[in-house]
């Protein structure tokens, strides 16, 4: 898989922007991922360089929708976070620096 194929957007939150001062970044990523593979295109993408990767995979939510022919109940779709750390000398990513 490419770098962009991995990385699909990043992911903005209130935790995640409290994080961005201390160079920790989330992002979701393509399912079938690893962490190695994360850290590679990251580090690909915006030319720095990753200390760790976590992973989590976020159960979609339930939902349900009234509509003329009754009620709909669905979920979404489940996705797959990773929570990058930058090393310390590392320089900070450059689309998150106008967030913080």
């Amino acid at each position: 898989m490419k770098g962009y194929d991995i990385i699909i957007k990043p992911l903005m939150s209130e935790k995640s922007y409290a994080q961005i001062k201390d160079k920790i970044y989330t992002f979701v990523v393509d399912k079938k991922a690893n962490k190695i593979e994360i850290k590679k295109a990251i580090e690909a993408i915006f030319n720095v360089s990753v200390e760790k990767v976590n992973t989590a995979i976020v159960k979609g939510k339930p939902k349900s929708q009234n509509t003329k022919s009754g009620r709909v109940v669905g979920r979404t779709s489940d996705y797959k976070k990773a929570v990058v750390t930058l090393k310390s000398d590392s320089k900070p990513i450059a689309f998150f620096e106008s967030l913080s």
